[in-house]
Parts: C-alpha cells; sequence; structure tokens
C-alpha cells in the first residue's frame, strides 16, 4: 500500500514546500485588508484558480519547451536545485519577507500578485515540472491540487491563522520550509550532477 502512495507523498512533499501557503499569509492580508468578506473569497478563488492553471500549463508544456531550447532534463534538474536554492537563501537571511508586490497592481489582485507569482512562482514552476520527470504525471498532477486546495483553505482561513499563531509563527513556519526548500535543491543539483557523470 505504501509503495503505491510513496510517488505521490514524495511529489506533494516538495510542492508544499515551494508554495509555502502559510507563509503568504502575511501578503496576503496585506493586500486584503481594507477588502470586504465576499470580495476576498472571489480574490481567493481567483488566486488559487490562476495559480493552478499556470502551473498545470507549465507541467503539461515544460518538457516540450525544454526539448525545443535544446535543455536536458539533467540540465533543467541542475539548474531547477540551484534557483530553488537562492531563492531560500534569499528568504532565510534576517528581516526578508515573501515581497513579490509592486506599488502599483492590477484591480484583480487575485490574478497578479497572488495567483502568480506569489503563489506560484518560479520555485514552484521548476519543482512542479521535476516531480513531473521524477515521479510521473498522475501523482504530480494530484500532489500540485491538493496543495493548491490547502492554499484555498489556508488564504480562506487567513485571519484566524494570524490570530492563533500570529507573525512570528508565520515567519518561523517559513524559515523552516524555506531550509527543506534549500535542502530539496541541493538534492536537485545532487541529482543532475551524478546523472550527467553516468551518462
Amino acid at each position: 500500500m505504501f509503495k503505491l502512495l510513496e510517488p505521490y507523498l514524495l511529489s506533494f512533499i516538495p510542492i508544499f514546500v515551494a508554495i509555502d501557503a502559510l507563509g503568504s499569509v502575511p501578503v496576503y492580508l496585506s493586500l486584503v485588508e481594507d477588502i470586504d468578506k465576499e470580495e476576498r473569497r472571489r480574490i481567493v478563488t481567483n488566486a488559487v484558480q490562476t495559480a493552478t492553471a499556470v502551473a498545470i500549463i507549465f507541467m503539461v508544456l515544460g518538457n516540450a519547451i525544454l526539448k525545443l531550447l535544446g535543455i536536458t532534463i539533467t540540465d533543467f534538474q541542475i539548474a531547477g536545485g540551484l534557483l530553488l536554492f537562492i531563492i531560500s537563501v534569499r528568504f532565510l537571511y534576517p528581516g526578508a519577507t515573501k515581497t513579490v508586490i509592486s506599488s502599483s497592481y492590477d484591480k484583480d489582485i487575485g490574478v497578479f500578485p497572488l495567483g502568480t507569482p506569489l503563489i506560484t512562482g518560479p520555485a514552484v514552476l521548476a519543482t512542479t515540472l521535476m516531480m513531473l520527470n521524477n515521479f510521473g504525471l498522475a501523482p504530480t498532477f494530484v500532489s500540485l491540487v491538493l496543495n493548491m486546495f490547502i492554499v484555498w483553505a489556508t488564504f480562506f482561513k487567513a485571519d484566524l491563522i494570524m490570530k492563533f499563531i500570529g507573525p512570528s509563527g508565520t515567519r518561523a513556519f517559513s524559515k523552516i520550509m524555506y531550509i527543506l526548500l534549500a535542502a530539496i535543491g541541493v538534492m536537485m543539483v545532487r541529482r543532475g550532477i551524478t546523472t550527467a557523470f553516468l551518462q
């Protein structure tokens, strides 16, 4: 039974870490602080729909784009791993926040900046494509959809979460997620280099 579920679990965890739903809560709340509850629900739904669509499109077309550019899976594995590591280290520095917000954004903040790049950014795209290559379409797709549901539920209950664990709690959780993401990045680079040498 575990063998059957193993690829789903192994693809779920890196995507969960890359998305870092809890770490996005303070940014989300800062964007919607003056917006009523009904509009917040619409924004969250739009954000999750956009994030899911972008990730799925990249998951479907990613390998074709790589082939078109002459990039091998090993190349992408090494580059993706380095990218995850750099993003993680950047956010691990004291005072660093998950700010991807520009001072002027469209009225529909569910699409930008919430849907992308806050939820589905470079780290999520790189991780999703790597999970697809490592574990196949079904585990990656299921893991992605489950994680997007977690994001949806987390944003819906964002006020309650902030009351319960506070800003310090979300920051601490995010730091742990970024350490794990950095480790996943190192693992991807190691596997990529090992594969390149074995070819």
